[in-house]
């Protein structure tokens, strides 16, 4: 892992914020979609949301030092297009100079604190559309959980709508992450059939006076292809924390990145923190699975987004 000057972030911090808006405006951007039309996002906004674990170690990102370089390690290496994070972790890699001519995604629901009674109630509590597009990113993440059993998902999903109108008249991509989910055992579970996910993608897609610019972020899940058959949407492949080997899981999403309307990956925890620690080499995997995927419709007639 490279070493980063952590010290130096934190006098930043402390003595010169006004540097984060300045790298901001000064940063080199690239179009979304390169000429492959496809898309590797490193995903790094799980900490916000109370979420530390990764395979079954429950503080692994604890220690912002390590992630920060494993962030870094992973952003450098060839085909990696960018990163999806909250405002703690862009401005952190912004004044590292690690996202010069990177795709980056604002995260902006992170209130639904994993465990927490209001979990479903998630509030907007990191990017606005306004900030987004004022720092000249990509576009904006949200999170989508459709619980029938519990009122605070209308208040989400009236959030994200607003949002998804916003983003929009930036001319900015509104990523959605969407799932079908219910209470039990005073915890929150999603389900992982391909007719919840459909459910959840259906309810997504609608979000918003426009879906001009809607991504949807979707887990991968049996019978991908009845999932994909439901959207003309694009869509990228979240990773999540898997719990299978990486060799299964990397199958899995090589299946997957074959359907129509699938544009990429967007992975966080399986990349960041593999089993064998070796992140360079979990990202180059990722990578190639992305990068030989077979080409969209679009590009096949010649064009792009």
């Amino acid at each position: 892992m490279p070493e980063l000057p952590l010290d130096n972030l934190r006098e930043i911090r402390a003595h010169r914020p006004g540097e984060i808006a300045e790298a901001a405006a000064k940063r080199r951007r690239r179009p979304l979609l390169g000429p492959d039309g496809r898309l590797m996002i490193v995903a790094a906004d799980h900490p916000a949301r109370n979420a530390f674990g990764v395979r079954g170690r429950q503080m692994a990102m604890a220690d912002r030092g390590e992630l920060l370089s494993r962030l870094v390690a992973a952003l450098q290496r060839p085909g990696v297009d960018g990163v999806l994070g909250t405002p703690d972790i862009i401005e952190d890699l912004l004044l590292l100079g690690a996202l010069e001519d990177k795709v980056v995604i604002g995260s902006m629901n992170r209130g639904g604190l994993q465990g927490a009674v209001f979990e479903l109630d998630d509030r907007f509590t990191g990017y606005d559309a306004d900030t987004i597009a004022a720092m000249r990113y990509d576009g904006g993440k949200m999170l989508a959980r459709v619980a029938l059993d519990d009122p605070g998902t209308a208040a989400t999903l009236e959030a994200c709508a607003h949002a998804v109108t916003a983003l929009a008249r930036h001319h900015l991509i509104a990523m959605v992450e969407p799932f079908y989910s219910h209470r039990a055992d005073g915890r929150v579970h999603v389900d992982l059939t391909a007719e919840g996910t459909i459910r959840s993608l259906a309810v997504a897609s609608g979000l918003g006076a426009t879906s001009a610019y809607t991504w949807l972020k979707l887990p991968v899940v049996d019978d991908m292809e009845r999932v994909m058959a439901a959207t003309t949407l694009p869509a990228l492949l979240l990773g999540g924390d898997p719990s299978a080997a990486p060799e299964e899981t990397y199958a899995t999403w090589q299946r997957a990145l074959d359907l129509p309307g699938v544009r990429g990956l967007v992975v966080g925890r399986a990349l960041l923190y593999p089993p064998d620690d070796d992140v360079e080499a979990a990202v180059d995997t990722a990578v190639g699975l992305v990068r030989s995927a077979v080409p969209g419709p679009a590009l096949e007639h010649g064009r792009t987004m």
